[in-house]
This record gives structure tokens, sequence and C-alpha cells, in this order.
């Protein structure tokens, strides 16, 4: 258990050296990832992803030119609201591209990181597949 969200100074690092509009986002999907459980906790991967884990990866963002990709690392996550925008057939992760000036449902970009918490606390999405029988990864 934490007392708070358990944030990593390489993240910050991370988010204040992109433009104001993606820095933003950034501390909004951050703000939604430790929203959705207390014991959210981040780290840099990849040399300087930054990704937002609790019993396995949830999201990991990364900033392009001209958007913000927030990689959903869950293929059985519900979309139920279609915030989902790349990727959608992808084995492992889907992801929600946000370009500047986007309307973002915030609120079910939360419902889906509650929904992979859930499934990683349940032993990961890749068990809870092969418990389902389903093939592939």
């Amino acid at each position: 258990m934490t007392d708070g969200p358990r944030q990593d100074p390489r993240v910050d690092e991370y988010i204040d050296r992109l433009p104001e509009w993606q820095q933003a986002i950034c501390r909004r999907v951050r703000a939604e990832a430790h929203a959705a459980d207390p014991e959210v906790h981040e780290t840099i991967k990849r040399t300087v992803r930054p990704y937002f884990v609790l019993q396995g990866n949830i999201c990991a963002l990364l900033a392009a030119k001209d958007h913000v990709n927030v990689f959903i690392y869950d293929p059985l996550a519900p979309d139920p609201n279609g915030i989902i925008n790349q990727g959608q057939g992808n084995a492992t992760a889907r992801s929600v591209q946000i370009y500047r000036g986007d309307d973002v449902d915030w609120a079910a970009m939360q419902e889906m990181f509650r929904a992979v918490v859930a499934n990683n606390r349940a032993g990961g999405w890749r068990r809870l597949k092969a418990a389902r029988g389903d093939k592939g990864a």
C-alpha cells in the first residue's frame, strides 16, 4: 500500500520538456492513471518513455510531433465509449492518439485504466485470455 500517488521525477522531466499543450495532456493522463487506483506508480522504460504500472503495465506516454500517444497495455479491457483510435487489432497494446484541441473523454480513459488494473490484479490479460481458451498472445 502507498500513501498516495507514487510519482517518478523522471516522468516530470519528460513532461517538462514538451510543448505546453502536450504537457497538459500528459499531466491529465498521469492524473487519470493515478486516480484509477491509489497504488499505481510510475517508471521510465525503454530509455525515456513514462509508464504507469500496477502488477503489470497499465499505459505509457509517447509524445509525437503533432499528438500524444497513450498506449493501453491490455487488449482485453473493454472500450464501450470508443476512445481507442489506433491499434484495435493489436495483440498486446492499443492506443489513444490525442491531438491539440481534442475533446477527450477522460472519464472513459480512467475507466479503461481501472479495467486494466483489475485484469492485472487477476493475473494479467495473457492469463485471463488463456483461461478463456483464446488462442494467440
